[in-house]
């Protein structure tokens, strides 16, 4: 399994299957997985988060009674 890692002015390529040492071959694989599995969870999440905003947003439409105008910068300061 091969691993690219981006640094600031390189880029760094890694072989897993070619570490001598088991554990620190397994450590590695397992980490890449767990990597892997956070990404697909990253990626659901801002999938769900943009499909509830958008239908939040459609919700919102239709509710005219519920428009309020946005206070300025200047009111909000005052008060405080």
């Amino acid at each position: 399994m091969i691993v690219t890692i981006n640094k600031d002015d390189e880029v760094l390529n890694f072989d897993i299957n070619k570490i001598a040492d088991d554990t620190k071959k397994q450590e590695a694989t397992v980490i890449v997985q767990k990597v892997g599995n956070l990404q697909v969870v990253i990626e659901a999440l801002d999938f769900a988060s943009r499909t509830h905003r958008a239908n939040l947003e459609q919700l919102l439409e239709g509710c005219d009674e519920a428009k309020i105008e946005a206070e300025s910068t200047e009111e909000t300061s005052e008060d405080s």
